[in-house]
């Protein structure tokens, strides 16, 4: 499913997901995602259950700093751990969930709002 918004061509935008993978700014990619506003990266996750702070440790890292964090936890949407949440917020980062397809075209919204949003994304057939 195509899903190009325009955007700056420095931008990381989502193009398309499904078949087990994501098109981000041109780049196929192969199973999970980390999608920064400048960069993505493959993220060794295979499933929501294993999220966890130390999985999302690089956007801690994150300059400027990240604000928002869309998580596209797969097919269907899967609640994330209160305690995760929680310190996620203590890094000045807002987590909310919901299902891949959502998460993606959320956050190329925000990126065309110019928001400083993180999405973290598994795939989906």
């Amino acid at each position: 499913m195509d899903i190009t918004p325009r955007a700056p061509a420095d931008r990381q935008v989502i193009q398309a997901y499904g078949g087990g993978g994501f098109r981000i700014a041109g780049t196929r990619y192969e199973g999970a995602v980390l999608v920064m506003p400048e960069t993505t990266h493959p993220w060794p996750l295979a499933a929501a259950p294993a999220l966890d702070a130390a999985s999302l440790a690089a956007l801690r890292a994150a300059e400027p700093a990240l604000e928002l964090l869309i998580v596209g936890t797969g097919a269907s949407m899967a609640r994330i751990d209160a305690a995760l949440r929680a310190e996620v917020k203590s890094w000045g980062i807002v987590m909310d969930a919901m299902d891949t397809g959502a998460a993606c075209r959320t956050y190329n919204v925000l990126l065309l709002e110019e928001r400083r949003a993180a999405a973290a994304l598994l795939p989906v057939d």
